[in-house]
């Protein structure tokens, strides 16, 4: 009875001190700044120095990109066949099918004696090629054809050209790699005087 009417005081205990308008606003991490100070603009494109640069890089792309530039070249004739030429749009549909089954076979069966050593797979695709081109013909759609050539490929060349493949930019820092290895070795050699490995 002699706590009755008193108040007890509870004992100061180690609190974390509470958020205040005076704390500093959040900052972030350094790997988020870092990722930030670190961001490059990647282009791909670059124009060949030389016209053997540009030869070479044409035939690199063709191989490398050549199922892509075909749909490009495809999809274009699709839609100029549609409005009028409706037998030539079904058989390019089906020599399309066809080509896209042997390609299927193709990678069903890598190890096939006839499909990979018998028969080889650009005669095939060429000899595809040519039959759609025929088929078109035959069927009145032969200017459809010219003029889908005539204006994809252009655009399909001018791609090769300036197109940067990955194995280019794979040498081009190689190739910078050394420069540097070799510029650092001969500054080097030019601190100690001259003096090196190879010098009589």
């Amino acid at each position: 009875m002699a706590s009755f009417g008193t108040t007890q005081r509870i004992p100061n205990s180690s609190e974390p001190p509470s958020s205040s308008s005076t704390e500093e606003p959040y900052e972030p991490k350094a790997s988020h700044e870092k990722q930030f100070r670190e961001f490059n603009f990647y282009c791909p494109l670059n124009i060949p120095l030389t016209p053997e640069a540009a030869a070479l890089r044409i035939i690199r792309n063709l191989g490398n990109l050549g199922l892509y530039y075909t749909l490009f070249v495809w999809i274009i004739l699709f839609i100029t066949l549609i409005p009028q030429r409706k037998v030539s749009l079904i058989l390019l549909v089906i020599m399309s099918y066809v080509t896209t089954l042997y390609l299927l076979l193709l990678k069903a069966y890598p190890n096939s004696y006839l499909l990979h050593r018998v028969l080889d797979k650009r005669f095939v695709l060429a000899l595809l090629a040519i039959a759609t081109m025929v088929q078109l013909i035959v069927t009145s759609a032969g200017i459809h054809l010219g003029v889908t050539l005539a204006c994809s490929v252009p655009i399909v060349l001018l791609h090769a050209v300036l197109w940067i493949s990955h194995q280019e930019i794979i040498s081009e820092n190689c190739f910078e790699a050394s420069g540097v290895a070799e510029l650092a070795l001969l500054s080097d050699r030019i601190k100690n005087g001259g003096e090196g490995p190879d010098m009589a």
